[in-house]
């Protein structure tokens, strides 16, 4: 074939996956999938086999580290999970937000947010204002003290992303955002719809729409 006709060829799958994707981010598409293939790991007996199911297990494995060296890193803090530190930048990020605003943009269910809320007031990192828009509900902010938590934060979690992936390459890092955050957006917008559902009704939703 051409090497025209190949460069553009693999440019039209580029797009058809990736509409908004950019030179940049098509280079770094087309030089990953020109790599040789990397031996994968056998699967065990309960080990997933498809692709699906092989990154899926990777990134749960990936967020269970995280998870655990986020104990570490919080310790003094005076904040106790990597949810708090979520819900607390959240709602410094949003600008006053309503509660439930906050809650379900930092991806956690009602209850647990409202608690997690009810604690970081208590402990004085938020405060909360009338909405002058809706007598009925409530508006919240980042105080003083609250920030000073949220800086020391942001330094550990920072630290902790560059330990995790510090032997990855730049460009790898950056495909594996690009190849990923499809994923984030979509079910960001869809969470929220599917509570109460089954999965199999959720499943025939995502998968087996029209168009999908």
């Amino acid at each position: 074939m051409n090497k025209a006709v190949e460069l553009i060829t693999e440019w039209g799958a580029f797009d058809e996956k990736h509409p908004n994707g950019d030179l940049e981010e098509f280079c770094r598409y087309y030089l990953s999938h020109k790599r040789e293939n990397v031996e994968n790991t056998p699967p065990g007996k309960f080990m997933p086999t498809s692709p699906d199911g092989m990154l899926m297990r990777l990134i749960g494995r990936i967020f269970k580290l995280h998870t655990l060296y986020t104990a570490t890193i919080m310790e003094g803090t005076g904040i106790n999970t990597i949810d708090e530190y979520s819900l607390l930048n959240t709602v410094q990020q949003l600008n006053e937000p309503r509660k439930t605003e906050a809650i379900y943009a930092a991806l956690l269910e009602l209850s647990t947010g409202t608690d997690m809320m009810n604690r970081l007031k208590k402990l004085g990192y938020i405060s909360e204002t009338d909405d002058k828009e809706d007598k009925r509900s409530k508006r919240i902010k980042v105080t003083p003290k609250g920030d000073k938590v949220l800086i020391t934060c942001r330094k550990r979690v920072s630290l902790l992303a560059t330990m995790l992936f510090h032997h990855v390459s730049e460009d790898d890092k950056r495909l594996c955002f690009q190849l990923l955050k499809s994923v984030d957006t979509k079910f960001t917008g869809l969470w929220q719809s599917h509570k109460g559902k089954s999965f199999e009704e959720i499943y025939a939703e995502v998968v087996k729409a029209p168009g999908e």
